[in-house]
């Protein structure tokens, strides 16, 4: 039997690829730091796993709504009143298996076949798959190292055209960590008016901001971007529920209507006890999520120029998210090899420390290295890429 044309055209998540062989390796007893995985080191918060057990007991394990029970609809529909001054009603959200799946159902509603998303380099691994499946074609625009990764509306003028369906924003982004500003998010925004193209404003990151910086959500500068937006944001990076699968997407009732019908005929529902749990996250108490901040923080402060302090790497400090993408393709050429990709397999095999390569987030001369974990582990894994490097470089 021949696998669809579709699924045969997909490329491996580079996250899960490289996680599994830091795993494989572990199995085997080495001594394994992997700093690829994309989740809080956290457990989640112990009311939200109270009140999943109370969910339980209860018996509210049963089919629910396919876009969300209504509680936690108008849970969300208060934190965006509270953290963005946006209004929404019940019919302009969905609740879904995930921010991920939030995403997938989207491109699957708004997409024909031929359809162009504009996204930004470098994005996160899923966006140009997720398009494709949907019958799209993924249009690349770089967001260069001296621009903090960000892209500009010149360079959106220079590949837009009829087909141009929607862009996305990813801010704070996976992988980068960079903030649009305001201003930055108005000229997308007039950009997007101006062509009549849809906004997919990926959010999930929005708790996670450091050092000062602010986020700001391109939906609450006007209410014709609000119309022209669709956010994409969920419970697991702010409270650190990645497993709980629970994410969602706030617009215009039409799409998110479609977005539900769709939903039906595939998930059902999103997990009940999930839902619950979530619902318990955004009414409890916000003093966990301020704490994963701060201690994220913590590490970021710590570890940044220890980083940038490697021959051959150099880092744009980022402002969210818990991600460094530095550099590395100096570091690749003076150790011998002809590739980051072949560098970064190279120092899992010697030093049996994992990265994500650049590669898979459309930017090969970088790595991705995340710092939610341990400040000890994540010490102890920039010491062996230096050792790597110096021993390298010294053959």
């Amino acid at each position: 039997m021949n696998l669809s044309k579709r699924v045969a055209a997909l490329t491996p998540s580079a996250t899960l690829e490289i996680t599994a062989k830091a795993k494989a390796l572990k199995a085997e007893g080495h001594d394994v730091i992997a700093l690829g995985a994309g989740e809080p080191d956290f457990n989640t918060p112990l009311h939200i796993l109270e009140a999943a057990k109370n969910a339980m007991d209860e018996g509210l394990t049963k089919y629910t709504p396919a876009g969300g029970i209504l509680p936690l609809k108008e849970s969300i529909i208060s934190k965006f009143e509270e953290d963005q001054n946006i209004s929404y009603n019940p019919d302009e959200i969905i609740v879904c298996t995930g921010a991920k799946h939030a995403l997938y159902t989207l491109f699957q509603v708004i997409l024909d076949e031929g359809d162009e998303v504009i996204i930004p380099t470098p994005y996160w691994v899923s966006y140009p798959e997720q398009v494709k499946l949907a019958g799209g074609h993924p249009v690349y625009v770089e967001g260069k190292e001296e621009q903090a990764f960000k892209v500009t509306v010149d360079q959106l003028e220079e590949v837009v055209s009829s087909r141009t369906k929607a862009v996305i924003i990813n801010s704070p982004s996976n992988p980068t960590g960079s903030i649009y500003t305001p201003d930055e998010l108005e000229q997308i925004g007039a950009f997007c008016l101006k062509h009549d193209i849809l906004i997919v404003s990926d959010e999930i990151y929005e708790k996670l901001v450091y050092d000062g910086a602010e986020h700001t959500s391109i939906a609450q500068l006007s209410d014709k971007l609000k119309q022209q937006t669709i956010i994409i944001n969920g419970v697991s990076k702010s409270h650190s529920m990645t497993g709980w699968r629970i994410g969602y997407a706030a617009g215009r009732k039409e799409i998110i209507k479609a977005m539900t019908n769709l939903a039906s005929h595939s998930t059902s529902n999103p997990t009940s006890i999930s839902q619950y749990a979530a619902l318990a996250a955004y009414e409890g108490s916000q003093e966990p999520v301020a704490e994963m901040k701060q201690a994220f923080e913590e590490r970021l402060n710590t570890v940044y120029d220890k980083l940038n302090r490697i021959p051959g790497f150099t880092c744009v400090k980022p402002e969210g998210a818990f991600y460094l993408f530095p550099n590395a393709k100096e570091a690749a050429e003076k150790t011998g090899f002809n590739s980051v990709d072949d560098f970064v397999k190279g120092l899992l095999e010697e030093e049996k420390v994992a990265l994500v390569p650049g590669s898979g987030f459309g930017s090969p001369e970088n790595v991705r290295l995340s710092y939610a974990t341990s400040l000890d582990v994540i010490l102890e894994a920039i010491h062996r890429i230096e050792r790597f490097v110096k021993a390298k470089q010294a053959v």
